[in-house]
């Protein structure tokens, strides 16, 4: 695996931001879900949107990749769907990408074929518990590998109440929402304990309308799904990713100036919620239209709920460690079923440089620092925490290493290129591994 070391220097400049992943995950469905061609625009190929476009070629839908300008990352899909889906190649790998595989569960459950997910890294472990009780109560035949992939999934989703609790991931609904409004009948979806990451599935929603499919909410407690609708293509561009910004953001805080252009400021997305959070924690920070702007500030410590937003949460914590006073991150339990378990890896990191963070079963206490001594750390292979602590380095004291660095390519296949156009300085190696 791929090596960084980076020279603490302060970051300033401006930033196009990276399309977001997650708008990018549901346009791809709706589109290959509608019959007719669509265009999406503004996507990056990082490693997770990669697995979904494939899986989504693996039942029957034409995409085909087209720059939008020589000099740009960012390309348009344009996607030729169909309202019958047609399995062409029966395993779907999924990478290491979540919400492909719990997204295109139920999609592939329309086929009424065979179909194997396979999977990588943590993957293969994180829970599907939500679908095993539904394929039970609907007697549809799987079989995994003792409760881990690949799964081997046979029969067809029918319409009905499906209960589902909230505070595992909000992939479940979401993966629901795209299948059931095309079966024949009304299904509704019962959340059966708090819902958290609600900015997820208001996003499915707003999605799904984009492309005239509708979803009645009744205050997350209840969802209504009327059968028999269809997806009707459409154009669409994705707008710039609030938890890619989040990094730059907080780099502007702890460092220089950074503008971070590209951004809709009225957006659904639930990590938003980063500009209230370094308002709160007294940043120098300013919002316009389509950018938000992050100076050299001195932040203070307070109490953030992550439960609505936890993948903030590693650069949170670096912007924590170096903030005055004590910060203390409450309800991130999950965050031990991401990639990673972050709780323990970013605490883990950070306290290898210096910083003072106590891991709780569901949180961190971080006590603030001027600085930070540097050294070496590694990235669990979590993209988010490999950018984290890209970040945490702008204030070490010496050059900070960081192991397994290419885990950025999960999201942000570009994210050192960025770094070093704003003055970051850093040697990349291999071990030869």
């Amino acid at each position: 695996m791929e090596n960084v070391i980076i020279y603490p220097k302060t970051l300033t400049g401006n930033i196009k931001v990276p399309p977001s992943k997650s708008l990018a995950h549901r346009s791809v469905i709706c589109a290959g879900l509608a019959k007719g061609q669509s265009i999406i625009e503004n996507i990056v190929i990082s490693q997770d949107i990669k697995a979904t476009s494939k899986a989504m070629e693996n039942l029957g839908v034409q995409i085909s990749k087209q720059k939008q300008m020589e000099d740009c990352k960012e390309i348009s899909f344009d996607i030729k769907g169909e309202d019958k889906l047609t399995l062409v190649n029966n395993t779907i790998d999924c990478n290491e990408s979540g919400s492909t595989l719990r997204f295109l569960i139920p999609i592939a459950l329309l086929t009424g074929e065979e179909v194997n997910f396979t999977g990588s890294g943590k993957l293969t472990s994180r829970p599907l518990n939500v679908y095993y009780d539904i394929f039970k109560e609907q007697g549809i035949v799987y079989e995994n590998n003792n409760g881990e992939l690949p799964l081997k999934v046979k029969g067809r989703l029918k319409p009905g109440n499906f209960r589902v609790h909230g505070n595992v991931s909000s992939q479940f609904i979401s993966g629901l929402m795209f299948a059931l409004p095309l079966l024949k009948e009304d299904s509704k979806i019962q959340i059966i304990s708090n819902l958290e990451s609600k900015g997820y599935v208001d996003l499915t929603i707003d999605m799904l309308s984009k492309f005239e499919i509708n979803i009645e909410n009744n205050n997350y407690k209840e969802f209504y799904i009327k059968g028999n609708q269809r997806y009707v293509s459409k154009n669409y561009r994705v707008e710039g990713d609030f938890s890619q910004a989040a990094f730059w953001l907080v780099a502007g805080s702890i460092g220089e100036k950074i503008k971070c252009e590209d951004l809709n400021c009225a957006s659904l997305q639930g990590d938003r919620v980063i500009v209230d959070i370094l308002n709160k924690m007294k940043a120098n920070i300013c919002v316009d239209k389509e950018y938000v702007e992050c100076k050299s500030s001195i932040t203070e410590g307070i109490v953030i709920d992550a439960s609505e937003c936890p993948d903030l949460v590693p650069v949170l914590t670096v912007l924590a460690a170096l903030s005055k006073g004590t910060t203390k991150i409450i309800n991130a339990k999950r965050l031990r079923i991401k990639e990673c378990d972050r709780l323990m890896a970013i605490a883990s990191e950070l306290n290898k440089i210096g910083a003072e963070v106590i891991e709780l079963e569901d949180g961190l206490i971080i006590n603030g620092k001027e600085s930070l001594n540097g050294g070496k750390v590694d990235s669990w292979n979590d993209h988010r925490i490999a950018m984290a602590m890209a970040i945490a380095s702008i204030r070490c004291k010496e050059p900070l290493i960081i192991t397994n660095s290419r885990a950025v390519n999960k999201s942000y296949p570009q994210f050192w290129e960025d770094f070093k156009s704003l003055g970051g300085e850093i040697d990349e190696w291999s071990l030869g591994e």
